[in-house]
C-alpha cells in the first residue's frame, strides 16, 4: 500500500484533532473511558479520510494517464460509431 502523502497526512490529523474537540465539547465528557471511546472514534475518521483521500487521489492519476492517446486527434472529427465502423471498411 502506498504511503500517503504529506497533504494527506496532514488532513488525516486534522480531521482528528477537529473531530476530538468537537465531540469533547459536545458530549461533555469527563470520564477516561468516556474521553478514550472518543479518541478511538476521532482516530477511525481520521485514518477513514486519510484513506479515501488517498484511493481519490489515485482514482485522479488513473484518469490522467488514461487520456486519450493522441491530444491533436481530440480536435478532429469525432470516432465512428461501433455499428458503423464496420461499413466504412468497405
Amino acid at each position: 500500500m502506498p504511503r500517503p502523502s504529506v497533504a494527506q497526512a496532514c488532513l488525516g490529523s486534522f480531521t482528528v484533532v477537529a473531530t476530538t474537540v468537537a465531540l469533547l465539547a459536545v458530549s461533555g465528557a469527563s470520564g477516561v473511558l468516556a474521553v478514550s471511546v472518543l479518541v478511538g472514534f476521532a482516530l477511525a475518521l481520521g485514518t477513514v479520510v486519510t484513506l479515501l483521500s488517498m484511493s481519490a487521489a489515485a482514482a485522479g492519476a488513473g484518469a490522467v494517464e488514461a487520456g486519450p492517446a493522441d491530444p491533436a486527434g481530440a480536435a478532429g472529427p469525432a470516432p465512428a460509431a461501433a455499428g458503423h465502423a464496420y461499413a466504412r471498411q468497405r
